[in-house]
């Protein structure tokens, strides 16, 4: 009977301590993927070290963002192309406000601004206020595989375009019966003279 006693003792501390080494291995295994995602972030988007960019997206990634790129595959290269892209028309100035992280998924909340030094840049990517920016990145042996994108674009020119855009369209949709009516009232006039 001691015996049995000594065996479950043992048994029990036994898998404590392995439940325990499980639960430091996931934890670490977290603070790892936010460490890479922090990394990409401070290369990428916070200075210019574009060329850094393989070391933390896989060679192809999946990417779910505002517009007609939801469930895209794209070749790595891209996010370097999207970070030069905005780094040819100005600076950023940004922060990690901060990140969470669960299994294989880090969530990252930054806020940055743009400050524009080309012409293109001022009028379709300066921001008069700082934006925040949520990324959520799924890592799959220390890289970035999958990619959800949410940008809080309200205050910045993207509105504008939006705002253009329907202002385009409902003075097409106005002008449609006022050129049909003058149409008419010329046909009626014409009608009327004879």
């Amino acid at each position: 009977m001691k015996y049995i006693y000594l065996a479950l003792t043992i048994s029990l501390f036994s898998t404590s301590s392995y439940a325990q080494g499980q639960i430091a291995t996931e934890k670490d295994q977290r603070e790892t993927n936010k460490e890479l995602a922090r990394n990409f972030y401070q290369d990428l988007w916070f200075t210019n070290k574009t060329y850094g960019y393989s070391k933390y997206v896989a060679d192809t990634y999946v990417v779910h963002d505002i517009g007609d790129r939801k469930g895209i595959i794209e070749p790595a290269i891209e996010q370097k192309n999207i970070a030069d892209f905005f780094w040819k028309n100005g600076e950023f100035d940004s922060k990690i406000d901060f990140q969470v992280a669960e299994g294989d998924l880090v969530a990252t909340r930054w806020t940055g601004s743009f400050k524009a030094n080309t012409l293109f840049g001022k009028i379709a990517l300066e921001t008069k206020k700082p934006i925040s920016i949520i990324n959520v990145f799924r890592i799959k042996d220390g890289k970035i595989v999958e990619f959800w994108n949410h940008r809080h674009d309200i205050d910045t020119p993207q509105t504008l375009k939006f705002t253009i855009k329907g202002f385009a369209i409902g003075l097409i949709i106005a002008l449609l019966p006022t050129i049909w009516a003058i149409r008419l009232r010329k046909k009626l006039k014409l009608m009327a003279d004879k």
